[in-house]
């Protein structure tokens, strides 16, 4: 479109010389040649109104140009005082929200999946949340992350939970896999350790057994008899040794849920836990992992969207497109945090706005001004082309009238 203007104003200037030479030939060449000599006049003034907006036209020095380069701090702090007031205010985040069923809307998207498929909305979110990611900084968010945690575990009594948790596995029989699976295990670590309890039970054995022999025969018979043991254990349900470990859980869950000592140990465990720097390490690694995966998938949603969670989410969204209580829950809690956050982060979210375009330099925030204002600064020129020629016309017609 600047091309068209530009071109539009060459062309004005062709139109003019040629009817300048050709003045005599016709009364109607007069005409022709004030239309294209008003509207290089027009196209000039607009070009230079539509370039003093964002620069100094020809890069000369001339006084209210590069208005909004030159402005950007006043019109950062202007720009802010317009969201608050018209957009930030709880009583307008409320009306305008009062009249919406963004539950349903929601579940509409979530869905259809042609909707869900849209690409282009689904790769700018997903970029954007990308983008987000990598621009926060990964050790202090995992920090802050860690400390959230931290402060939500420290709040919690862990050992009542973990007591109701193994009272109930217990009694929905859920733990009985689980012991199989730790006879199993101690079977397998015996046979992979078996060269070292021989070794252990012949450097134990007095001399005599040694010179005798008798020091491997008892090697046998000891893992002989763990062997079969285990093997009894796995076997038979009653077996005295899981009932011992049967009751031994049962005592755990008890305690748990009701010894003061033994909940009092399991809080300075978790404490010990929560306060050690090596699992802040952990928590670091892990937190990193997490973020990676995420952008990762943020900037693959094809892929994730066509698994499991397209399923997940396609479910999700059949329950808030049909449920009518469920989409009035979701409206109402909607409506009172957009309230909220407006009432609480207001002033701090167009803080930020002003702050961001602050930091702007002239050349950025001249490229995304006028990028956003885009095809339509072209057209002022071209209006200005056309309305000062037909201006130009009326005044020549006006004058030969008069003349």
């Amino acid at each position: 479109m600047r091309m068209v203007a530009t071109g539009l104003l060459i062309l004005m200037a062709a139109v003019f010389l040629v009817a300048r030479q050709y003045l005599g030939l016709h009364p109607a060449v007069g005409y022709v040649m004030a239309f294209a000599e008003a509207a290089m006049v027009g196209a000039l003034a607009d070009w230079f109104a539509v370039t003093a907006l964002f620069r100094r036209p020809l890069g000369l020095p001339i006084p209210h140009t590069a208005i909004i380069p030159t402005n950007k701090d006043r019109i950062a702090e202007t720009m802010a005082g317009f969201l608050r007031t018209n957009f930030l205010t709880p009583q307008v985040v409320a009306r305008r929200m009062s009249g919406m069923n963004i539950a349903r809307a929601l579940g509409d998207y979530l869905a259809d999946p042609a909707k869900r498929g849209n690409s282009g909305m689904r790769a700018g979110a997903a970029e954007l949340f990308a983008e987000v990611l990598e621009s926060l900084d990964p050790e202090r968010l995992g920090e802050q992350v860690r400390a959230g945690l931290k402060s939500q575990a420290d709040r919690l009594e862990i050992s009542p939970l973990l007591g109701q948790v193994l009272g109930a596995a217990i009694a929905d029989r859920k733990h009985l896999p689980l012991i199989d699976a730790a006879i199993r295990w101690a079977g397998i670590t015996l046979e992979a350790n078996e060269p070292m309890v021989r070794a252990m039970i012949h450097e134990r054995a007095n001399a005599l057994l040694r010179w005798t022999g008798l020091d491997e025969r008892l090697a046998n018979s000891v893992l002989d008899g763990l062997y079969r043991l285990l093997a009894e254990m796995l076997v038979d349900p009653d077996h005295p040794v899981r009932g011992k470990v049967q009751e031994g859980l049962e005592k755990l869950a008890h305690d748990l849920s009701h010894d003061p000592d033994m909940r009092a140990k399991v809080e300075g465990i978790k404490h010990e836990i929560l306060n050690s720097p090596a699992v802040g390490t952990w928590w670091q690694g892990v937190w990193e992992r997490l973020r990676r995966n995420l952008i990762a998938t943020a900037r693959s949603p094809d892929n994730a969207l066509a698994g499991q969670l397209g399923g997940a989410l396609a479910e999700l969204g059949q329950a808030l497109r049909d449920d009518a209580r469920l989409q009035v829950q979701i409206n109402r809690f909607a409506r009172r945090s957009a309230v909220g956050i407006a009432n609480r982060y207001g002033d701090q979210l167009v803080r930020l706005v002003s702050e961001t375009v602050k930091r702007w330099d002239a050349t950025t925030i001249t490229q995304r001004v006028e990028g956003a204002v885009g095809r339509d600064l072209q057209f002022i020129r071209i209006n200005g082309t056309l309305v000062g020629g037909l201006v130009g016309l009326a005044i020549h017609a006006l004058d030969a009238a008069l003349g």
